[in-house]
């Protein structure tokens, strides 16, 4: 496509070139070690890192056109067509949806953004629409981005959300393969940096609103304001959490588009009363239009429940029949790293789950509570270079609902892991909880699987189904739930 093409009706200025002649043909950048020939760069401004800088190496390399913020005082080719746009970030979103022929509007798209529960409604919602209506549903989200069991291997730079260009390129890989919905987990930087903007949403979802990420944000307001731009006029209609009190800001930006669920709003559309909780999941009673409906999902706990309750209102919201999504939900499969069970050979319990803020790790132990007829024993830790003021509440959370607390190291980055762990300590401290601290996390991992009895429950949280642990600027392969297996059939001296 030409640079004129991918830019008709946005604002921009030529700086250099002919944008009627720059033929896009290459692809898509914004690093500049990846620009070929015929690429259009872009020059993004990141936290660490201004594109501006390396605009010299991207047309050494070849690129055909360029986006930029500010003008340039770089030598520059008769070929090469530089254009300056308000914001590369906001641009890249408008060229990249545009370059990929606009993939969002061949399919059903769900946004689902929140402090808690995006990963877990995303496998909920894609599971139940695959068994129950048979629908071919691509994820993209914290844990990779898939069609059915068929991974989707395109590289991408962000935990949760894609870059917008990655975002567009996987879309058009998951309408190729025949998605014709798509999940997608919209994080709180994603939509403040355009990476889901000139996406066709049809239904926004929202889950809960705790305190995280404020490194990033710096106040409450400020992390809310974030999440309801996708309220904002981004998508179609709206499945919100009536539980929370953000609801009621989404209902001011949306009116008449709104379907509300909840287990404490008597007037949610979507109801859940009546729970028993066991081990092996939750059964509940559904209130909508009027019917009461029996229900099982096979997670434990409150929180398990109102995912399954955002994933019936969203299926409903697209169109599909509310009791065959009930029947699929009983059969759900287990979600990786997300209240994943194990018993081991010695009779001990052991949970794996994500819970890395003090509201997930707070409702994670609450469940295991309801049903631990024994000690609970919690193996966690705190990310490095993020958000420092949750690790003391983290460690006064675990204290309180546990009998024994083993802090430990989660992705240290790089942070000393013992300053961490010492920041945590302070709020277990606070409790009446047995303390340890190993750094080492498979040697935290195997000390408390030897210190549990049978009857136990052990807690494993924090990092859920990452396959990594970062430590410094390196990955090393670290995975909880394999390394529970592995200790706990280890032959005893």
């Amino acid at each position: 496509m030409k640079v004129r093409d991918l830019l008709i009706g946005y604002e921009h200025r030529v700086l250099h070139g002919d944008p009627g002649q720059a033929d896009i043909c290459a692809g898509i950048a914004y690093d500049s070690r990846r620009v070929i020939i015929g690429s259009l760069y872009i020059a993004m401004r990141g936290s660490r890192m201004d594109g501006h800088r390396f605009v010299a190496d991207a047309v050494e390399r070849g690129a055909a056109g360029v986006l930029v913020e500010d003008p340039l005082d770089v030598q520059l080719p008769a070929r090469t067509c530089v254009v300056q746009v308000a914001d590369t970030r906001a641009a890249a979103a408008v060229v990249a949806a545009r370059y990929f022929g606009e993939p969002s509007r061949e399919m059903r798209v769900v946004a689902v953004t929140g402090t808690n529960g995006k990963t877990s409604f995303s496998f909920m919602t894609e599971a139940v629409l695959r068994r129950g209506v048979c629908a071919r549903v691509g994820v993209i989200g914290t844990d990779g981005c898939r069609i059915g069991d068929e991974p989707i291997t395109i590289d991408t730079t962000t935990p949760t959300t894609p870059e917008a260009v990655e975002l567009q390129h996987i879309l058009r890989a998951l309408r190729d393969r025949g998605a014709g919905a798509v999940v997608l987990e919209a994080s709180s930087m994603a939509l403040m940096l355009h990476r889901v903007d000139a996406t066709d949403i049809d239904v926004g979802v929202f889950t809960n609103l705790t305190p995280d990420h404020l490194d990033n944000h710096g106040s409450m307001e400020a992390y809310k304001q974030a999440k309801l731009l996708l309220f904002g006029g981004m998508c179609r209609r709206a499945v919100v959490n009536a539980d929370d009190p953000v609801s009621t800001d989404i209902a001011v930006l949306m009116p008449g588009a709104v379907t509300t669920y909840g287990l404490d709003d008597t007037v949610a559309e979507f109801r859940a009363t009546e729970l028993r909780v066991h081990p092996t999941g939750t059964r509940f009673v559904l209130h909508h239009a009027g019917r009461r409906r029996a229900a099982r999902v096979p997670i434990p706990g409150r929180f398990a429940v109102s995912n399954a309750l955002a994933t019936l209102a969203t299926g409903h919201q697209l169109g599909y029949d509310v009791d065959a999504l009930l029947g699929a939900l009983e059969e759900l499969p287990v979600i990786p790293g997300r209240f994943q069970t194990y018993q081991t050979p010695a009779g001990v319990s052991v949970v794996v789950d994500y819970a890395h803020s003090v509201d997930s790790l707070t409702k994670v132990l609450a469940t295991i509570r309801e049903f631990a007829s024994r000690r609970v024993l919690t193996v966690f830790g705190c990310g490095g270079d993020r958000d420092p003021s949750k690790r003391a509440p983290m460690g006064q959370a675990a204290g309180m609902y546990s009998d024994v607390v083993v802090v430990t190291s989660d992705n240290p980055r790089s942070e000393d892991p013992d300053a961490i762990i010492d920041e945590i300590t302070v709020g277990v401290q606070a409790t009446n909880a047995a303390l340890e601290q190993i750094a080492d996390r498979r040697q935290a991992i195997a000390w408390a699987l030897e210190a549990a009895e049978p009857g136990d429950v052990v807690l494993v949280a924090g990092k859920g189904a990452e396959s990594y642990q970062i430590i410094g600027d390196r990955r090393f392969p670290f995975d909880d739930m394999t390394t529970v297996h592995e200790l706990s059939t280890l032959p005893t001296a």
